[in-house]
């Protein structure tokens, strides 16, 4: 059985698979699978249609295809028996498929999926992949024409491949157990799927920070803010910013905080500081008086030579 499994025998899929195949082995009155005798990763399942529904009576069979990578990978599902509420010999949308794999948890197993399709029948499609939505007269037509099925890849028939029902404790269990399975899964798909990222939630990137700020990153807080006060502001206006309160230091003395808000006081009542506006740049004041001290250097320097000059002249007028 299972051939060429010998140098696989250590991998987690194969292990996890044969573990699974040996526990249910033995089929129960709701569900039964186990893999092809040359193929572990392909199984073949046969589920009853859930009590006080459209499918009251069915017996439905189809094939699980799972990856390589299971169970960090979620399987295929794939009906082979008419029943009208999933196509046949397509692969199947639900939330424990391959299509979802961003809701599969490993912990789940192949039982998982069995009793995930058992509660998902009585669901309405909604237009998800592989979903029909046939009248109750037509499903329950193809539940009681579904007791004739054989399958022609495994061979069996489904008028033996389950247990008799019956009304037992185990029975009302099993169903209790896959109408709770679904509604968790079904929830968690939800979920899932509305947890859009911001910029996917509003395509103008304006949002409420009083919505939103809770539930962020005290790092990302920072750049969302930054965001709402563009979309306020179109016009690109510069925006005052927020005095931000200064850090309470207790080590500091009486003085040494006086000092501290003394200065704070003066900052905050500054000409610049109240307009919201950057210290005006001195650099024109700065350069007109660099240029009046060489001019006047110059001046001062001509006006000594000057006198210099008119003075050797006078010196040589008295010696001729």
């Amino acid at each position: 059985m299972w051939p060429r499994l010998a140098s696989t025998l250590k991998s987690p899929s194969v292990k996890r698979l044969m573990k699974e195949a040996a526990e249910l082995k033995d089929p129960t009155d709701h569900y039964h699978a186990q893999p092809l005798e040359d193929n572990l990763f392909e199984w073949h399942f046969t589920v009853r249609g859930p009590p006080d529904s459209d499918f009251d009576g069915g017996v439905y069979h189809g094939r699980i295809v799972l990856p390589p990578e299971y169970p960090m990978k979620p399987p295929s599902i794939i009906l082979l028996t008419a029943n009208g509420r999933f196509e046949v010999g397509k692969k199947i949308c639900l939330s424990i498929s391959g299509h979802h794999p961003e809701t599969w948890q490993p912990s789940w197993s192949i039982r998982t999926a069995l009793l995930a399709i058992i509660g998902f029948m009585p669901t309405k499609g909604e237009g998800a992949i592989g979903s029909l939505d046939y009248t109750p007269e037509e499903r329950r037509a193809l539940a009681k024409k579904s007791q004739d099925f054989c399958c022609e890849g495994c061979g069996s028939a489904m008028k033996d491949v389950l247990l008799p029902l019956n009304s037992g404790s185990d029975s009302s269990q099993a169903d209790q157990e896959a109408k709770e399975l679904a509604r968790q899964i079904s929830f968690k798909a939800e979920v899932n799927s509305s947890g859009k990222t911001i910029a996917e939630s509003d395509g103008n990137h304006s949002f409420s920070l009083n919505e939103s700020q809770d539930d962020l990153p005290t790092a990302f807080q920072g750049a969302t803010a930054g965001t709402s006060y563009g979309a306020q502001n179109p016009s690109g206006a510069p925006l005052p910013q927020a005095t931000q309160p200064a850090p309470k230091n207790t080590s500091m003395s009486p003085r040494q905080r006086r000092a501290q808000q003394q200065s704070q006081r003066r900052s905050s009542t500054s000409p610049d500081m109240i307009q919201g506006q950057p210290p005006r740049a001195n650099h024109t004041e700065h350069g007109g008086s660099a240029m009046l001290i060489v001019i006047l250097t110059l001046a001062l320097a001509a006006l000594i030579f000057r006198r210099i000059y008119l003075a050797n002249e006078y010196i040589f007028d008295f010696e001729l």
